[in-house]
């Protein structure tokens, strides 16, 4: 049996990584293959104008805590933490053998030093004998209460990609009013409509290469950590209803990736 009391694992997420890398590269790489330099879109007012009216609006328009709690969630999109599905389901076969040899309050041990919050709410109210349609029922509303605390978490990102791009807008009119002012001065009039759309460029960017794509890969996260939840839930009914641990192995299979058979699960029939 897997480990109960394992960490769970903290990876990068390269896709993310990577994603983020390479629409900056591309970005940049276009401007100096169009004869641009990288001093063009530089521009610290306009970063200050964008980056502080979009937080700004958000805080308006979203509670604190929500905030908050999106802010946290950053994390979560740029590395990925938890047990492998394969791992957890032979973790939860182990739990199946284990009960059928020495019953469910032989699990009580185990469901302490769980560091997983959920799967050690699952086992505790197994092990308390709780009848197995409160088991769902609880259970079912803890995963639907984090469901709405990721959307509303995400909601956050995709207000700010929302308001960016006319954040975005208000610092290149703000620089165009600059502009009016040295209208007798033809090369400042130039320079200055130039860097009064970089905080365009700004808005438009970070809208769509950064605030939008967390949103989603918040809720892609979510959805994920859910199946992972539901796969939990089946496990410990099935453990309550006594199955047997190659059958249980057989019904959770369906979660891990491409069907894959976790090491050792399925080994012990009694």
């Amino acid at each position: 049996m897997a480990d109960a009391t394992q960490t769970p694992s903290k990876r990068p997420d390269f896709a993310t990584i990577g994603g983020l890398v390479l629409a900056a590269v591309g970005i940049v790489g276009g401007l100096i293959l169009e004869g641009g330099e990288l001093k063009d879109i530089t521009q610290l007012t306009a970063a200050i104008i964008v980056i502080g009216g979009t937080v700004g609006a958000v805080l308006i328009n979203t509670p604190l805590a929500t905030f908050i709690g999106a802010m946290k969630r950053l994390g979560g999109v740029l590395f990925e933490q938890g047990m492998p599905v394969e791992a957890l389901i032979e973790q939860m076969v182990g739990y199946a053998t284990q009960a059928r040899k020495a019953g469910l309050v032989s699990l009580e041990k185990e469901a302490e030093n769980i560091t997983d919050p959920y799967l050690r709410k699952a086992l505790n109210l197994a092990v308390d004998g709780t009848d197995i349609q409160e088991i769902r029922k609880m259970l079912e509303v803890q995963i639907a209460m984090d469901e709405h605390h990721a959307e509303s978490e995400a909601k956050v990102f995709e207000s700010a990609g929302g308001y960016a791009p006319t954040i975005g807008i208000i610092g290149a009119v703000m620089g165009l009013i600059q502009v009016m002012k040295n209208l007798s001065d033809i090369d400042k009039v130039g320079h200055g409509i130039a860097v009064s759309f970089v905080a365009t460029v700004y808005g438009v960017a970070i809208a769509n290469i950064f605030f939008l794509p967390i949103a989603n890969k918040i809720k892609a996260r979510a959805q994920a950590a859910s199946q992972v939840k539901e796969m939990i839930l089946e496990g410990v009914v099935a453990i309550v209803e006594g199955m047997n641990p190659k059958l249980v192995h057989s019904k959770l299979e369906a979660w891990a990736p491409h069907g894959a058979k976790p090491p050792g699960a399925g080994t012990e029939s009694d």
